[in-house]
């Protein structure tokens, strides 16, 4: 039924996809949709913040993608058991962070571009909610009157990473940046007791002054590892959705560190969208599997602000409905998409073709 062996696979063969639900992002019916519709669609990871109610979200996501696994693989849909990862970080991170601000300042009459700008409907008249923010900071510098601020936290990894990992996480991804050495000696201090309970360990850093000597001192201090290794190049953070170009940045990191021979495997992150594929291709950068590779590869895209947005109409659709579980479903959350087999396959089918990029075999070289 599902291969249980992919995500492994994937890694292996060049063609992973991970769903980033984003590590500050907080709102738990849609990251159950957001779970779901992903496995259903072939992910092989999905990278959620660092919270237990989250991770149990997820899980039940995953259990409920098991069960209509037959019926995706009827409708021609190649179903997942992905690897479940939380992230932490070491410092000031903006993918760690909220915006805030005090409704009662708004002028009257104010045309709210923070609301319209916001791609998590995450403002409205009260302010900002916070599960739904996650942290993007679009709306900072388009408040009128400068009133929008942020808050930044870091995770206290020598309580938290215990708690994960009795969870059943699969992963745990670090966010970094260079000079945090110290900072990410900390946090892997907290965690290096439960690498053996762990499939895999991820490092997500930006470009920055002297990176690649940062991360081969980075990989000096952790390796030997019982598990497998990626390294997030994080191109132009939660960028995926605001435009075609965007993903220049991010293919042009995973390049410089690619070049690198460092031991792991390679995953762009950081302004991924539809566009992203193709100019791997274009680059010579993803493994064709029909020859011998002659060199290293990019081994997978992680997709975060622009695979959440291709689901927002379902979302809203979802929300709308305000559904309850039926009478002979009382185990479903409220909301729940499979109660809505037409919405949850159209969702399922609008994630496959991003999913599809990378795992097909038979890529068509574009170049743009």
């Amino acid at each position: 039924m599902i291969d249980f062996n992919l995500p492994q696979r994937s890694l292996n063969q060049g063609h992973w996809f991970k769903l980033i639900c984003g590590a500050s992002f907080q709102h738990l019916p849609a990251i159950r949709t957001l779970s779901l519709v992903y496995a259903l669609a072939g992910a092989d990871c999905v990278d959620v913040a660092a919270d237990p109610a989250i991770v149990s979200t997820a899980r039940e996501a995953f259990a409920i993608a098991n069960q209509l696994a037959p019926e995706a693989i009827q409708r021609g849909f190649t179903p997942s058991n992905p690897w479940l990862m939380v992230s932490l970080n070491d410092g000031e991170d903006p993918h760690f962070r909220k915006a805030e601000f005090n409704p009662e300042l708004c002028p009257p009459d104010c045309s709210r571009p923070c609301e319209l700008i916001c791609p998590a409907d995450a403002i409205d008249q009260t302010g900002v909610i916070d599960e739904r923010c996650y942290g993007c900071g679009r709306c900072v510098p388009i408040c009128p009157i400068n009133q929008i601020v942020t808050r930044s936290y870091v995770y206290t990894p020598e309580v938290i990473a215990p708690m994960l990992l009795q969870s059943g996480i699969d992963a745990i991804e670090i966010h970094t940046q260079v000079g945090r050495y110290d900072d990410f000696k900390r946090v892997w201090n907290a965690i290096k007791p439960g690498l053996d309970r762990l499939k895999l360990i991820a490092i997500s850093c930006p470009e920055g002054e002297d990176l690649i000597d940062y991360l081969w001192a980075l990989y000096e201090l952790i390796h030997p590892l019982p598990c497998a290794l990626i390294w997030q190049t994080d191109g132009r953070p939660m960028s995926g959705d605001i435009g075609d170009g965007a993903t220049r940045a991010c293919v042009k990191l995973g390049e410089k560190v690619l070049a690198t021979d460092i031991p792991g495997y390679i995953q762009l992150a950081g302004g991924t969208n539809r566009h992203t594929v193709p100019k791997l291709e274009a680059s010579g950068m993803l493994h064709n599997r029909d020859s011998t590779p002659a060199s290293r590869w990019v081994s997978g895209i992680a997709y975060g602000s622009y695979a959440r947005s291709l689901l927002s109409p379902v979302l809203t659709q979802l929300e709308a409905k305000e559904m309850m579980p039926l009478s002979d479903c009382s185990n479903l959350s409220p909301g729940a998409i499979e109660t809505v087999p037409d919405l949850l396959w159209q969702a399922v089918e609008l994630a496959s073709e991003l999913v599809h990029q990378i795992k097909s075999p038979n890529r068509v070289l574009q170049v743009i």
